[in-house]
């Protein structure tokens, strides 16, 4: 096997070894249609959010707000109907605090030239002041409608809701991405920011709404992810920050040309998705599962330099 042919099915080649591997380990745990569910409810939340890392890393730039993001959108939520607000407005208003979130990111990026590191930490630092203020550090779970329990726990056609969310949100952003124009124009900011503002493309405009969108879509995932649970804490969604970032740069390793891809992320996901599960089933310890992951981002960046060289 070639350098070359490693580098692009590599990944998928790791992730077919993992679910044997775990089969093995594990077979009546592990390899179960109550497991493959599981798995389903566990990934749903965490690729949406790699969806938005996606397409923030699409214009060359990252969001490390995401996940603060989502755990202030629950928040609001839940918080709105302890006070009686009604589902159709409470939820609304949550995802309308994603965008507003993402929009800042973007206005401090392109507009006053913050780096994006620098302002989506500092952003998000601040976001998850305000979802502890709101929530009094409390968990959250009183006058919970059922019609919001069932964005995430019920089904259409056998096929469980979290799934088709997934399914829509990563078909949307992937068909953005490859057949339109805004898609063709986020790549070109990638690409060279400079030679496309010079082109006569909307850089500033453009920066703006895919940090919007990336906000919404982190809003969108905290709120299936307290769908999924039924209570909010307001540190809820923090955990997602790192393994989306880990399951895009995954992925990058399966685009020829290391960019990241909505296909190649959701590989990623289930490398990643697979690798927590499986791990918990045998048990693995916690830190050795964060310190695994932080593995992965690395290997995934050696890959995608490797597979350049070569």
């Amino acid at each position: 096997m070639t350098r070359t042919t490693l580098y692009r099915f590599g990944t998928l080649i790791a992730f077919v070894l993992l679910c044997v591997g775990f089969s093995i380990a594990a077979p009546e745990a592990f390899a179960s249609q109550a497991n493959l569910a599981n798995l389903v409810q566990q990934i749903a939340a965490l690729a949406i959010v790699a969806t938005a890392a996606t397409l923030v890393m699409t214009i060359g730039e990252f969001d490390l707000s995401v996940g603060y993001t989502a755990s202030l959108s629950a928040v609001i939520c839940f918080v709105l109907f302890a006070a009686g607000v009604d589902i159709f407005i409470s939820l609304p208003l949550a995802l309308g605090a994603g965008l507003v979130a993402g929009a800042i990111n973007g206005i401090l990026v392109a507009r006053f030239g913050v780096p994006s590191f620098v302002a989506t930490l500092a952003l998000g630092t601040i976001v998850s002041g305000l979802a502890f203020g709101i929530s009094g550090g409390a968990s959250l779970f009183r006058l919970v409608p059922d019609e919001f329990k069932l964005l995430a726990r019920g089904n259409i056609l056998g096929i469980p809701a979290l799934a088709l969310w997934t399914m829509l949100v990563m078909g949307v952003a992937g068909f953005v991405l490859t057949r339109t124009e805004f898609g063709r124009r986020l790549r070109a900011i990638g690409g060279n920011a400079l030679a496309a503002r010079l082109a006569g493309l909307p850089v500033a405009r453009d920066v703006i709404l895919t940090f919007s969108i990336a906000g919404g879509l982190a809003a969108l995932a905290g709120l299936l992810l307290a769908s999924r649970l039924g209570s909010v804490q307001h540190t809820m969604g923090e955990p997602l920050l790192l393994p989306a970032y880990a399951a895009v740069f995954i992925g990058t390793t399966t685009s020829p040309t290391g960019a990241p891809t909505v296909a190649g992320t959701l590989l990623g996901v289930a490398i990643t998705g697979v690798l927590a599960n499986g791990m918990t089933i045998i048990g693995v310890e916690p830190f050795v599962q964060r310190m695994l992951t932080g593995g992965i981002i690395l290997l995934a960046v050696l890959l995608r330099r490797i597979g350049r060289a070569g």
